[in-house]
Protein backbone atom coordinates (compact mmCIF):
# COMPACT_ATOMS: atom_id res chain seq x y z
CA UNK A 1 0.00 0.00 0.00
CA UNK A 2 1.27 3.59 -0.61
CA UNK A 3 2.44 5.18 2.28
CA UNK A 4 0.91 8.48 2.16
CA UNK A 5 -2.53 6.43 1.84
CA UNK A 6 -1.30 4.25 4.87
CA UNK A 7 -0.34 7.27 6.84
CA UNK A 8 -3.97 9.01 5.66
CA UNK A 9 -6.44 5.68 6.67
CA UNK A 10 -4.07 5.54 10.28
CA UNK A 11 -4.73 9.18 10.56
CA UNK A 12 -8.91 8.64 9.80
CA UNK A 13 -8.95 5.59 12.41
CA UNK A 14 -6.83 8.30 15.27
CA UNK A 15 -9.32 11.24 14.24
CA UNK A 16 -12.80 8.96 14.23
CA UNK A 17 -11.44 7.52 17.82
CA UNK A 18 -11.02 11.07 19.31
CA UNK A 19 -13.70 12.94 17.59
CA UNK A 20 -16.07 9.77 19.35
CA UNK A 21 -14.67 10.27 22.99
CA UNK A 22 -14.53 13.76 22.23
CA UNK A 23 -18.42 14.61 21.86
CA UNK A 24 -21.11 14.66 23.70
CA UNK A 25 -23.81 14.89 21.04
CA UNK A 26 -24.81 11.30 19.76
CA UNK A 27 -24.44 13.12 15.34
CA UNK A 28 -21.01 13.83 16.30
CA UNK A 29 -20.10 10.46 18.09
CA UNK A 30 -22.14 8.80 15.32
CA UNK A 31 -19.57 10.37 12.75
CA UNK A 32 -16.61 9.51 14.62
CA UNK A 33 -18.01 6.09 14.25
CA UNK A 34 -18.59 5.89 10.60
CA UNK A 35 -15.18 7.29 10.08
CA UNK A 36 -13.41 4.94 12.17
CA UNK A 37 -15.21 2.06 9.70
CA UNK A 38 -14.81 3.63 6.45
CA UNK A 39 -10.84 4.15 7.53
CA UNK A 40 -10.34 0.15 8.16
CA UNK A 41 -12.28 -1.24 5.00
CA UNK A 42 -8.89 -0.28 2.49
CA UNK A 43 -6.60 -1.81 5.64
CA UNK A 44 -9.02 -4.93 5.50
CA UNK A 45 -8.75 -5.52 1.45
CA UNK A 46 -5.11 -4.56 1.22
CA UNK A 47 -4.01 -7.82 0.23
CA UNK A 48 -6.63 -8.33 -2.40
CA UNK A 49 -7.85 -11.96 -1.43
CA UNK A 50 -11.40 -13.33 -1.41
CA UNK A 51 -11.27 -13.97 1.69
CA UNK A 52 -9.88 -10.24 2.87
CA UNK A 53 -12.88 -8.87 0.45
CA UNK A 54 -15.65 -11.34 2.15
CA UNK A 55 -13.96 -10.07 5.37
CA UNK A 56 -14.40 -6.45 4.64
CA UNK A 57 -17.80 -7.07 3.02
CA UNK A 58 -19.15 -8.47 6.59
CA UNK A 59 -17.48 -6.11 8.48
CA UNK A 60 -19.08 -2.98 6.58
CA UNK A 61 -22.84 -4.81 6.72
CA UNK A 62 -22.47 -5.40 10.41
CA UNK A 63 -21.33 -1.84 11.30
CA UNK A 64 -23.55 0.11 8.85
CA UNK A 65 -26.34 -2.02 10.62
CA UNK A 66 -25.20 -0.66 14.17
CA UNK A 67 -24.11 3.02 12.79
CA UNK A 68 -28.30 2.65 11.50
CA UNK A 69 -29.35 1.63 14.88
CA UNK A 70 -27.57 4.36 16.58
CA UNK A 71 -28.89 6.95 14.83
CA UNK A 72 -32.41 5.72 14.66
CA UNK A 73 -31.97 5.27 18.74
CA UNK A 74 -30.32 8.64 18.97
CA UNK A 75 -32.69 10.44 16.83
CA UNK A 76 -36.10 8.59 18.88
CA UNK A 77 -34.56 9.78 22.25
CA UNK A 78 -34.52 13.30 20.92
CA UNK A 79 -37.62 12.85 19.53
CA UNK A 80 -39.38 12.32 22.91
CA UNK A 81 -36.67 14.01 25.23
CA UNK A 82 -35.91 17.15 22.72
CA UNK A 83 -31.90 16.66 23.51
CA UNK A 84 -29.31 14.66 21.84
CA UNK A 85 -27.15 15.10 24.57
CA UNK A 86 -25.85 11.32 25.11
CA UNK A 87 -25.58 11.08 28.98
CA UNK A 88 -29.28 11.77 28.93
CA UNK A 89 -30.99 8.59 27.76
CA UNK A 90 -34.00 9.01 29.40
CA UNK A 91 -36.20 6.54 27.06
CA UNK A 92 -35.54 3.32 27.68
CA UNK A 93 -36.37 1.92 24.61
CA UNK A 94 -33.99 4.26 22.94
CA UNK A 95 -31.33 3.10 25.46
CA UNK A 96 -32.27 -0.55 24.44
CA UNK A 97 -31.55 -0.12 21.02
CA UNK A 98 -28.28 1.76 21.55
CA UNK A 99 -27.12 -0.76 23.92
CA UNK A 100 -27.69 -3.44 20.99
CA UNK A 101 -26.26 -1.51 18.18
CA UNK A 102 -22.67 -0.95 20.47
CA UNK A 103 -22.90 -4.93 21.22
CA UNK A 104 -22.94 -5.58 17.70
CA UNK A 105 -19.97 -2.81 16.93
CA UNK A 106 -18.02 -4.34 19.38
CA UNK A 107 -18.57 -8.02 19.00
CA UNK A 108 -20.69 -8.80 22.46
CA UNK A 109 -22.74 -11.96 22.83
CA UNK A 110 -25.36 -13.03 21.06
CA UNK A 111 -24.12 -10.51 18.46
CA UNK A 112 -20.70 -11.84 18.13
CA UNK A 113 -21.25 -14.20 14.79
CA UNK A 114 -19.54 -11.77 12.38
CA UNK A 115 -16.30 -11.73 14.64
CA UNK A 116 -14.84 -15.00 14.13
CA UNK A 117 -15.37 -14.71 10.84
CA UNK A 118 -14.23 -11.38 9.80
CA UNK A 119 -11.15 -11.59 11.92
CA UNK A 120 -10.01 -15.11 10.50
CA UNK A 121 -10.23 -13.20 6.77
CA UNK A 122 -7.48 -10.46 8.02
CA UNK A 123 -3.95 -10.65 8.25
CA UNK A 124 -2.54 -10.54 11.86
CA UNK A 125 -1.61 -6.45 11.76
CA UNK A 126 -5.27 -5.33 10.73
CA UNK A 127 -6.78 -8.31 13.23
CA UNK A 128 -4.53 -6.31 16.08
CA UNK A 129 -6.24 -3.26 15.26
CA UNK A 130 -10.15 -4.59 14.89
CA UNK A 131 -9.31 -6.27 18.27
CA UNK A 132 -8.05 -3.72 19.64
CA UNK A 133 -8.00 0.17 18.44
CA UNK A 134 -12.07 -0.46 17.10
CA UNK A 135 -13.25 -1.17 20.38
CA UNK A 136 -12.32 1.98 21.62
CA UNK A 137 -15.16 4.42 20.18
CA UNK A 138 -17.99 2.17 21.19
CA UNK A 139 -16.82 1.13 24.68
CA UNK A 140 -16.39 5.40 25.05
CA UNK A 141 -20.00 5.30 24.59
CA UNK A 142 -21.03 2.10 26.62
CA UNK A 143 -19.46 4.08 29.70
CA UNK A 144 -21.08 7.31 28.88
CA UNK A 145 -24.89 5.62 29.05
CA UNK A 146 -24.13 3.26 31.24
CA UNK A 147 -25.99 4.67 34.25
CA UNK A 148 -29.25 4.38 31.89
CA UNK A 149 -28.65 1.24 31.18
CA UNK A 150 -30.71 -1.67 32.92
CA UNK A 151 -28.17 -3.83 35.09
CA UNK A 152 -30.08 -6.96 33.81
CA UNK A 153 -29.29 -6.82 30.09
CA UNK A 154 -25.37 -5.53 30.82
CA UNK A 155 -25.43 -8.71 33.20
CA UNK A 156 -26.80 -10.75 30.76
CA UNK A 157 -24.37 -9.82 27.74
CA UNK A 158 -21.24 -9.90 30.25
CA UNK A 159 -22.26 -13.60 31.72
CA UNK A 160 -23.53 -14.57 27.53
CA UNK A 161 -19.95 -13.46 25.67
CA UNK A 162 -17.42 -14.95 28.86
CA UNK A 163 -19.57 -18.23 28.08
CA UNK A 164 -19.93 -18.02 24.42
CA UNK A 165 -15.78 -16.69 23.78
CA UNK A 166 -14.89 -19.55 26.36
CA UNK A 167 -17.23 -22.54 24.59
CA UNK A 168 -16.51 -21.15 20.63
CA UNK A 169 -12.85 -21.34 21.20
CA UNK A 170 -12.49 -24.80 22.56
CA UNK A 171 -12.57 -26.57 18.86
CA UNK A 172 -10.92 -23.98 16.76
CA UNK A 173 -7.54 -24.66 14.77
CA UNK A 174 -7.43 -21.24 13.06
CA UNK A 175 -5.39 -18.77 15.77
CA UNK A 176 -7.34 -15.68 14.39
CA UNK A 177 -10.38 -17.46 15.44
CA UNK A 178 -9.08 -18.30 18.56
CA UNK A 179 -8.16 -14.83 19.75
CA UNK A 180 -11.55 -13.93 18.28
CA UNK A 181 -13.15 -15.66 20.63
CA UNK A 182 -10.64 -14.34 23.24
CA UNK A 183 -11.68 -10.86 22.52
CA UNK A 184 -15.77 -11.49 22.78
CA UNK A 185 -14.97 -12.82 26.25
CA UNK A 186 -12.82 -10.74 27.38
CA UNK A 187 -15.16 -7.53 26.31
CA UNK A 188 -17.74 -9.77 28.66
CA UNK A 189 -15.42 -9.07 31.55
CA UNK A 190 -15.18 -5.44 30.62
CA UNK A 191 -19.44 -4.97 30.46
CA UNK A 192 -20.07 -7.17 33.45
CA UNK A 193 -18.32 -4.98 35.76
CA UNK A 194 -19.61 -1.56 33.90
CA UNK A 195 -22.51 -0.79 35.96
CA UNK A 196 -20.41 -1.28 39.52
CA UNK A 197 -17.29 0.35 38.75
CA UNK A 198 -16.39 1.87 35.36
CA UNK A 199 -12.82 2.01 36.21
CA UNK A 200 -12.13 -1.30 36.45
CA UNK A 201 -13.79 -1.74 32.77
CA UNK A 202 -11.12 1.27 31.74
CA UNK A 203 -8.33 -0.72 33.50
CA UNK A 204 -9.52 -4.43 31.83
CA UNK A 205 -9.98 -2.78 28.70
CA UNK A 206 -5.63 -1.42 29.04
CA UNK A 207 -4.37 -4.73 29.80
CA UNK A 208 -6.57 -6.37 27.45
CA UNK A 209 -4.82 -4.29 24.75
CA UNK A 210 -1.59 -4.91 25.90
CA UNK A 211 -2.22 -8.73 26.34
CA UNK A 212 -3.66 -9.33 22.89
CA UNK A 213 -1.15 -6.53 21.23
CA UNK A 214 1.61 -8.92 22.46
CA UNK A 215 -0.48 -11.94 21.05
CA UNK A 216 -0.65 -10.53 17.60
CA UNK A 217 2.85 -9.38 17.48
CA UNK A 218 4.08 -12.57 18.71
CA UNK A 219 2.37 -14.69 15.74
CA UNK A 220 3.16 -11.81 12.94
CA UNK A 221 6.62 -12.30 14.03
CA UNK A 222 6.53 -16.18 13.97
CA UNK A 223 3.81 -16.00 10.55
CA UNK A 224 1.93 -18.26 12.45
CA UNK A 225 -1.64 -18.48 11.62
CA UNK A 226 -2.85 -22.04 12.65
CA UNK A 227 -2.15 -24.64 15.75
CA UNK A 228 -0.07 -27.02 13.80
CA UNK A 229 2.81 -24.20 12.47
CA UNK A 230 3.01 -23.44 16.42
CA UNK A 231 4.73 -26.72 16.27
CA UNK A 232 7.71 -25.78 14.73
CA UNK A 233 8.29 -22.72 16.50
CA UNK A 234 10.43 -24.02 19.17
CA UNK A 235 13.54 -24.39 17.05
CA UNK A 236 13.69 -21.60 15.28
CA UNK A 237 12.91 -19.10 18.76
CA UNK A 238 13.11 -20.91 21.82
CA UNK A 239 12.73 -17.65 24.32
CA UNK A 240 10.12 -15.78 21.59
CA UNK A 241 8.16 -19.44 22.44
CA UNK A 242 8.84 -19.03 26.03
CA UNK A 243 7.42 -15.22 26.23
CA UNK A 244 4.28 -16.55 23.97
CA UNK A 245 3.61 -19.19 26.19
CA UNK A 246 3.33 -16.66 29.13
CA UNK A 247 1.45 -13.94 27.56
CA UNK A 248 -1.02 -16.82 26.71
CA UNK A 249 -1.64 -17.64 30.22
CA UNK A 250 -1.71 -14.46 30.80
CA UNK A 251 -4.75 -13.70 28.96
CA UNK A 252 -6.03 -16.97 30.23
CA UNK A 253 -5.58 -15.02 33.41
CA UNK A 254 -2.99 -17.15 35.83
CA UNK A 255 -1.10 -15.41 38.58
CA UNK A 256 1.48 -13.88 38.81
CA UNK A 257 1.19 -12.37 35.31
CA UNK A 258 -1.37 -9.35 34.11
CA UNK A 259 -4.36 -10.95 32.99
CA UNK A 260 -5.10 -12.33 36.76
CA UNK A 261 -5.22 -8.66 38.20
CA UNK A 262 -8.19 -7.77 35.78
CA UNK A 263 -9.74 -11.05 36.80
CA UNK A 264 -9.23 -10.85 40.43
CA UNK A 265 -10.68 -7.44 40.41
CA UNK A 266 -13.67 -7.89 38.67
CA UNK A 267 -14.35 -11.29 40.47
CA UNK A 268 -14.06 -9.12 43.86
CA UNK A 269 -16.08 -6.16 42.81
CA UNK A 270 -19.10 -8.58 41.89
CA UNK A 271 -18.25 -10.30 45.55
CA UNK A 272 -18.57 -6.82 46.89
CA UNK A 273 -21.63 -6.07 45.21
CA UNK A 274 -23.36 -9.02 47.12
CA UNK A 275 -23.63 -11.25 43.02
CA UNK A 276 -21.71 -13.98 44.07
CA UNK A 277 -23.62 -16.53 41.21
CA UNK A 278 -22.38 -13.97 38.85
CA UNK A 279 -18.94 -13.83 39.84
CA UNK A 280 -18.87 -17.81 40.13
CA UNK A 281 -20.55 -18.29 36.74
CA UNK A 282 -17.76 -15.74 35.49
CA UNK A 283 -14.72 -17.55 37.26
CA UNK A 284 -15.93 -21.01 35.93
CA UNK A 285 -16.18 -19.37 32.43
CA UNK A 286 -12.60 -18.30 32.92
CA UNK A 287 -11.33 -22.05 33.00
CA UNK A 288 -13.13 -22.73 29.69
CA UNK A 289 -11.11 -19.51 27.92
CA UNK A 290 -7.94 -21.01 29.89
CA UNK A 291 -8.22 -24.53 28.56
CA UNK A 292 -7.68 -23.16 24.59
CA UNK A 293 -4.75 -21.08 26.20
CA UNK A 294 -3.15 -23.99 27.31
CA UNK A 295 -3.83 -25.96 24.52
CA UNK A 296 -1.85 -23.68 22.20
CA UNK A 297 0.93 -23.51 25.00
CA UNK A 298 1.11 -27.43 24.97
CA UNK A 299 1.45 -27.21 21.10
CA UNK A 300 4.34 -24.79 21.38
CA UNK A 301 6.25 -25.76 23.92
CA UNK A 302 5.95 -29.30 24.68
CA UNK A 303 5.30 -30.71 21.17
CA UNK A 304 7.91 -30.80 18.00
CA UNK A 305 6.35 -31.80 14.66
CA UNK A 306 7.92 -34.92 12.78
CA UNK A 307 10.17 -33.37 10.61
CA UNK A 308 11.81 -30.74 12.84
CA UNK A 309 15.47 -31.22 14.32
CA UNK A 310 15.59 -31.48 18.21
CA UNK A 311 17.73 -28.70 18.42
CA UNK A 312 17.85 -25.16 17.73
CA UNK A 313 18.25 -24.10 13.93
CA UNK A 314 22.16 -22.88 13.52
CA UNK A 315 21.05 -20.09 11.14
CA UNK A 316 18.39 -17.12 11.49
CA UNK A 317 16.35 -15.62 8.60
CA UNK A 318 16.04 -11.97 8.47
CA UNK A 319 14.10 -10.50 10.61
CA UNK A 320 12.39 -7.00 9.33
CA UNK A 321 9.78 -6.37 11.80
CA UNK A 322 10.57 -4.02 14.17
CA UNK A 323 10.73 -5.47 17.92
CA UNK A 324 10.33 -2.88 20.20
CA UNK A 325 6.20 -2.94 20.04
CA UNK A 326 6.50 -6.45 20.44
CA UNK A 327 8.85 -6.26 23.78
CA UNK A 328 6.62 -3.24 25.25
CA UNK A 329 3.43 -4.78 24.63
CA UNK A 330 5.19 -8.49 26.37
CA UNK A 331 6.60 -6.53 28.97
CA UNK A 332 3.16 -5.11 29.82
CA UNK A 333 1.59 -7.91 29.04
CA UNK A 334 3.43 -10.22 31.63
CA UNK A 335 4.37 -7.82 34.37
CA UNK A 336 1.60 -5.55 35.69
CA UNK A 337 0.72 -7.44 38.78
CA UNK A 338 2.76 -6.16 41.33
CA UNK A 339 1.84 -2.83 40.32
CA UNK A 340 -1.84 -3.26 41.04
CA UNK A 341 -2.75 -0.57 43.84
CA UNK A 342 -0.69 1.89 42.06
CA UNK A 343 -2.49 1.47 39.05
CA UNK A 344 -5.87 1.57 40.95
CA UNK A 345 -4.73 4.89 42.74
CA UNK A 346 -4.16 6.41 39.23
CA UNK A 347 -7.26 5.63 37.72
CA UNK A 348 -10.09 5.82 40.59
Amino acid sequence: MNPYVLVTLLSSLGLGTTLTFASSHWLLAWMGLEINTLAIIPLMTQHHHPRAVEAATKYFLTQATAAALILFASATNAWLTGTWYIGDMSNSFATTMVVAALALKIGLAPMHFWMPEVLQGLDLLTGLILSTWQKLAPLALFIQVAPAIDPLLLTAFGLASTLVGGWGGLNQTQLRKILAYSSIAHMGWMIIVLQYAPHLTLLALLAYIFMTSAAFLTLKSMSATKISTLATTWSKSPVLVTTTALVLLSLGGLPPLTGFMLKLLVLQELAKQDVPFTATIMALAALLSLYFYLRLCYAMTLTIAPNTLNSTTPWRAQVTQISLPLALSTTTALGLLPVTPTILTLIS
